[in-house]
């Protein structure tokens, strides 16, 4: 007689390839400093200095001490460039040396955010 766990059929988790073979533009590894502004969790405004660990095209991985949520609006600023860009908060992950991890998103594609001088071709998004 078979348990009900033997039953179970367990789906394979999507390897790192798979996922990458969905991304609308390359992630580079990049420790760029940013200003971040917006709303905590509990709605009090914030201005946080602070980095992106991955970039592309299309936003970042950005660490943060304030808590934010999924969905809400935050204004990312770069000083080397003093580009300003609204982005969506569209990924919570793990801890990072004591901070969130926090998946950005621009509303549009904009790879000159990140002041790259060589940036990945795909980011040519003209």
């Amino acid at each position: 007689m078979r348990t009900k766990a033997e039953h179970t059929q367990i789906q394979p988790a999507k390897s790192s390839a798979s996922r990458s073979g969905l991304r609308r533009s390359k992630r580079v590894i990049l420790d760029v400093p940013l200003v971040v502004r917006g709303h905590r969790e509990d709605k009090h405004p914030f201005r946080e200095e602070t980095f992106a660990i991955r970039v592309s095209a299309h936003g970042g991985l950005v660490v943060l001490e304030n808590r934010v949520s999924l969905g809400q609006t935050v204004v990312l600023m770069n000083p080397k460039n003093w580009d300003e860009r609204e982005a969506t908060i569209a990924f919570l992950g793990p801890p990072y040396a004591g901070l969130a991890t926090v998946g950005v998103e621009f509303a549009r594609p904009a790879p000159e955010f990140w002041a790259l001088s060589a940036p990945p071709v795909d980011w040519n998004v003209s």
